[in-house]
């Protein structure tokens, strides 16, 4: 198996341990979403925010409103609304971005690569063959098309049509 090293990523996760608030539970009290905080959708147990430090153009995040580290400290309902809203999210990128696949997924714990352990989330990473170039390993460098502003209003504008402003 070959293995690809992105030291770059250091400088955050050693920033996440200097951490003392939830940047998850902060977003939860903001009054007003937009670029500002990345949040797209607020449902019922859960809320849809870009994340910003993206892998990939549109990678966003499902994270439950509950401060909780695993998945078994969700009730069914809440584990249910997380699946559903990750659907949702694939939706508006298979139709924003085309891509060839998704990574979908979490990583709970610290040694599982969480940079934010204390506060589960789901990643939702649409792929292209080839998007894991030569500028990101050996440059460690990521390229992406767009600002986070311009995914936000694309993805804000869909989301719109296809769901409006109530429930996903």
């Amino acid at each position: 198996m070959d293995q690809i090293y992105t030291p770059w990523r250091m400088l955050y996760l050693g920033k996440v341990s200097e951490r003392k608030a939830c940047v998850f539970c902060d977003v939860v009290c903001m009054e007003e979403d937009g670029p500002e905080n990345l949040v797209l959708y607020r449902g019922e147990r859960c809320f849809i925010i870009l994340n910003k430090y993206p892998y990939t153009s549109g990678h966003a995040m499902v994270v439950p409103y509950i401060h909780a580290q695993n998945l078994e400290d969700l009730v069914p309902e809440t584990q249910s609304e997380l699946i559903f809203l990750a659907s949702r999210v694939v939706e508006v990128l298979k139709a924003l971005y085309k891509p060839q696949g998704f990574n979908i997924g979490m990583n709970i714990g610290a040694s599982a690569g969480a940079g934010i352990a204390e506060h589960l989330h789901l990643h939702v990473v649409p792929r292209w063959g080839g998007d894991s170039n030569f500028v990101s390993v050996i440059g460690q460098t990521r390229v992406l098309p767009e600002t986070l502003e311009q995914t936000y209003e694309r993805f804000m504008a869909d989301w719109q049509t296809r769901f409006g402003d109530g429930e996903a």
